[in-house]
């Protein structure tokens, strides 16, 4: 007799392994995704806690603190999962001094946001990079530059958007500009005016695929059903921007991306333009370091670049990937395994990773 439990049975143990093993490491970045108890004990606690590390046997999982509770099972008093932890304290405390930091005309001093959030400068700096991945100060100039960004999309003077946006002055917008816009200001601002984009399309398994690309690299890889639509999506980005067929040169990069879709282990390595920030950028380069057919989370990525607790900032830096393939986002998993939003398409992403998984 066929057992229909069995698939949901599986999929529940290989859960309940993968938690275990966030147990057995003290794993914070599991907070908070579930809580374990311990028969032995009547005790319930959190993934983090350091106390000693019960026999596998007498250990069962549950999805809230409420379900814990209600087997009747009593609030450890060394990881108190009952009360808020001070990882979430801390995360409160430096959204609060990033909404300061949006909300200011000009970047506001460390000790004054410190006193704000109600810790010393130093702990302040030291866990806003923890938590964010940068410095305040870093952060500040990244807020800036959206802020520029979206001036000069309105079409604003240069002047007016780095100014409004809070630089003291345009030097120091135009010191990195061409890293941020990947064009001067002005040409960002009038719709890439004057820049040549060379793009081609091609078919694969995935659908369709469009290669676009600078005189310094690929810019954009993007994934679709629908040709005419990723070509109309690009050429919106920057509307005065001259595009221009590929030539049998480009075509070739056409056809790498093409091939590394069928053949994924043959690696893919392709000049790339890209643009972001600091921050995306080192998240850019952590997911390019993730060989085929392996898999990391988001809390992965994150201990990786020395940020373990901006597991969201790292999603966000996925998402803000467009370069399909080459910056392989579609490797990124959560934690428990299951997959999360793709750019590109959940489905795009699985037949991805099943691909990669074959060899």
């Amino acid at each position: 007799m066929v057992n229909l439990n069995e698939p949901i049975e599986r999929s529940q143990t290989k859960r309940d392994n993968q938690r275990w093993q966030s147990v057995a490491s003290n794993d914070a970045a599991a907070d908070g995704d579930f809580f374990y108890a311990v028969k032995t004990t009547g005790v319930y606690c959190r993934p983090s806690c350091t106390s000693r590390l019960p026999r596998r046997e007498n250990v069962v999982f549950f999805d809230i603190r409420a379900q814990a509770e209600q087997a009747g099972y009593r609030p450890c008093k060394r990881c108190t999962p009952d009360r808020v932890p001070r990882a979430g304290r801390d995360v409160d405390r430096i959204a609060k001094a990033c909404r300061m930091i949006e909300a200011s005309e000009t970047a506001p001093r460390l000790d004054k946001l410190a006193k704000q959030v109600g810790i010393s400068s130093y702990h302040f700096h030291r866990l806003f990079k923890r938590l964010t991945g940068l410095t305040p100060h870093q952060y500040a100039i990244a807020h800036r530059n959206r802020k520029v960004r979206t001036g000069l999309a309105e079409g604003r003077r240069v002047t007016d958007a780095v100014f409004d946006a809070g630089f003291n002055s345009s030097g120091h917008f135009y010191a990195t500009a061409e890293q941020t816009l990947g064009m001067t200001p002005t040409r960002y601002r009038d719709g890439g005016t004057d820049s040549v984009i060379r793009f081609a399309i091609g078919e694969c398994v995935l659908g369709s695929i469009l290669v676009a690309g600078t005189d310094r690299g690929l810019c954009a890889i993007s994934l679709g059903d629908d040709p005419e639509a990723l070509m109309r999506a690009r050429q919106d980005r920057f509307p005065r921007a001259q595009l221009i067929g590929g030539n049998n040169a480009f075509e070739r990069y056409v056809a790498q991306v093409i091939g590394f879709v069928d053949a994924p282990t043959a690696g893919l390595d392709l000049p790339l333009d890209i643009r972001g920030t600091a921050f995306q950028q080192r998240v850019w380069q952590a997911l390019r370091e993730i060989p085929s057919g392996a898999t990391a989370s988001y809390a992965e990525i994150a201990k990786r670049i020395g940020a373990p607790n901006s597991v969201r900032a790292v999603a966000g830096a996925c998402a803000a990937n467009k370069l399909a393939l080459a910056i392989p986002c579609h490797r990124v998993v959560r934690t428990d395994g299951g997959l999360s939003g793709y750019r590109w398409g959940v489905e795009r992403k699985r037949q991805l990773l099943e691909n990669e998984a074959k060899g």
